[in-house]
């Protein structure tokens, strides 16, 4: 899907319990198993075809057992005996090597499945715009990734075979059982039409629990990591009571659902037993009586007893695999939900440059979030190559949400945004990149030196030694903010941001947008957590960038901006230009739009 002109922002909320509720996955699930399992089709088919074999010589076992009670046996032929024992011992190992085989060979399969999976989703999130982690939280993805194709390969290494080895189980059994004697067949199976009958009345409730246990273990994980990443402000606040109460409600409340999930998920196990008893029983009563009338031999009445078992404790099996089935159901159907989202922000044809001159112009540009209010109408304005801009407004006023329009973090849902003359969404995402340097207030940093991560996304520097950086930050008149760092450019850095402070992590963000030489220079409160001595010397680096490079400066405090060429003010929905220093000030204390 990509936005036209007249559009609404796409959507990524990731669905609630309340949309699984009134879909059966049962047959979506099935055609998205068979695209896993390609890659491993010659080792599914080995899997099988040892499954047939265990599962043939299971049910070899009892026709052998009657044929050695009503011959050998019946007849006292001891050697008749011995070939007969020897020959059900084989058959015996026959299935245990082929049930070995079997268990070793999903297993692999279920870990390279998982393997490729998570690389497969992980992709897939990188390929998603930052609308979708904007409207979703990261717990709950990672629950995704992490929790949920971890069911899917505990169904594929355990499951899968087992519940298919099960099923040819009980269709052998109930063709002997007929074929035997159709009358006692009849018989035997009769309890099986109840379970039927049971099976099919629950299926759904097993399924929206699982489905529930599933949601609140994302919320769990949800709140967990906002808990753990917010815990200086709580510990700051005081208010670990507060965080405290939260988790228990949310843990509680996966509790109550994994119970719920547990019970409905084994709750056929014990009518499955109970059904297996019965039919044993009806079978045995049933079968006396055929031996009294001289229809059925004892031997028959032993293998019928025996192909009971293997007819009725698959059911069993299955009713314990079920579970496995239902958390692989719902966590593939999670799972494929993100697999299944297509990022709205595609690549589009060019149409050709216009040779204006200018770096970036917003035409008729208006911009909305998701279910929510119209953050700018109808904006329209250019910024020229060389010049410095600056944003002001109130908070909520848009100024964040304009600056990522320039840098395409989102799309407009009206108007056209133009790059250097070229609309926007016609740049490969790496050219875009490259142009525009983005700094932001609270910027990210990766775990590694302060050399990875200046480097980072950076191809020109990436492969340059630390003597051969050196040099160049000296070039580019970065080498003094190398010096606030103990080690230099070998200094640790920690993704979470404690061995450096946040005015460090600054630091090494402008250095990194600064050696991209870009274009367009975006400047978020990028220097809101400094001192003024280091500010002074942003400044002065920023002075000796390129001539043609552009920069927008977000601030609240107007010194920072007081050099700007032009100053816009942004709110209600307008971005107006302010004129002078003194007329911005004026806006801001006001909130007013009018023009000067």
């Amino acid at each position: 899907m990509i936005l036209n002109n007249q559009s609404t922002p796409m959507n990524y909320k990731l669905k609630t319990t309340d949309q699984y509720e009134k879909k059966n996955p049962l047959m979506l699930a099935i055609r998205r198993l068979v695209p896993l399992m390609a890659p491993e089709k010659r080792n599914v088919y080995i899997a099988l075809t040892m499954m047939f074999i265990n599962s043939t010589a299971t049910l070899a076992g009892p026709i052998i057992i009657a044929k050695t009670i009503d011959g050998a046996i019946k007849q006292h032929d001891m050697m008749g005996l011995i070939m007969r024992t020897a020959l059900l011992g084989v058959v015996y190992i026959v299935a245990l090597g082929a049930n070995y085989t079997q268990i070793v060979t999903m297993g692999k399969v279920g870990r390279r499945v998982l393997f490729q999976l998570r690389n497969t989703l992980f992709s897939k999130l990188q390929s998603l715009p930052v609308a979708f982690f904007n409207q979703n939280t990261a717990g709950d993805i990672i629950s995704r990734i992490n929790s949920d194709t971890e069911k899917l390969n505990n169904f594929f290494a355990q499951a899968l075979v087992q519940f298919l080895g099960n099923l040819f189980l009980i269709v052998g059994a109930g063709i002997f059982l007929l074929s035997l004697n159709i009358k006692l067949g009849l018989v035997a199976l009769v309890p099986a039409i109840g379970i039927a009958i049971i099976t099919r009345m629950i299926s759904g409730y097993v399924s929206r629990s699982t489905v529930r246990s599933l949601q609140t273990l994302g919320t769990l994980s949800a709140e967990i990591q906002e808990s753990i990443t917010n815990f200086r402000i709580i510990a700051a606040f005081n208010r670990q009571d507060y965080f405290q109460e939260k988790f228990e409600l949310v843990n509680e409340e996966n509790y109550a659902a994994s119970v719920k999930a547990g019970v409905a998920s084994n709750i056929a196990t014990p009518i499955y037993g109970f059904a297996s008893q019965i039919a044993q029983l009806l079978v045995l009563l049933a079968g006396v009586y055929f031996i009294m009338q001289g229809s059925l031999s004892i031997g028959l009445l032993v293998a019928f007893l025996l192909y009971v078992q293997n007819f009725y404790f698959p059911l069993r099996q299955l009713a314990q695999i079920w579970s496995s089935w239902q958390l692989a159901l719902a966590g593939l159907d999670r799972i494929s939900e993100v697999l299944g989202m297509e990022s709205d922000m595609k690549t589009l044809p060019s149409k050709g440059k216009d040779e204006s001159g200018n770096l970036l112009e917003f035409k008729n540009v208006s911009f909305m979030y998701p279910e929510g209010k119209e953050v700018l109408k109808d904006i329209s304005l250019i910024l020229e190559k060389g010049k410095t801009y600056a944003l002001v407004g109130p908070t909520g006023g848009g100024k964040t949400t304009t600056a990522s329009l320039m840098a395409r973090l989102y799309d407009p849902t009206k108007g056209e945004v133009f790059l250097d003359g070229m609309d926007i969404r016609s740049y490969e995402d790496a050219k875009r990149a490259a142009m525009i340097g983005f700094i932001l207030q609270d910027p990210f940093l990766f775990t590694g030196t302060v050399r990875d991560n200046i480097v980072y996304g950076n191809d020109t520097y990436f492969e340059y030694t630390n003597d051969q950086l050196q040099v160049l930050l000296e070039q580019e008149g970065l080498s003094e903010l190398l010096a606030r760092f103990e080690d230099g450019l070998a200094t640790k850095v920690m993704s979470s941001g404690e061995s450096i402070s946040l005015g460090q992590k600054q630091l090494i963000a402008f250095m990194r947008a600064v050696l991209r030489h870009p274009k367009l220079l975006i400047l978020d409160e990028a220097t809101a957590n400094i001192d003024t001595v280091t500010e002074q010397l942003l400044e002065n680096i920023l002075r000796k960038l390129p001539q043609e490079t552009t920069k927008v400066i977000i601030a609240h405090r107007l010194n920072t901006i007081e050099d700007a060429d032009e100053i816009f003010f942004v709110g209600g929905g307008a971005v107006t230009l302010a004129g002078s220093m003194q007329h911005a000030v004026e806006m801001l204390m006001h909130g007013d739009t009018k023009k000067p």
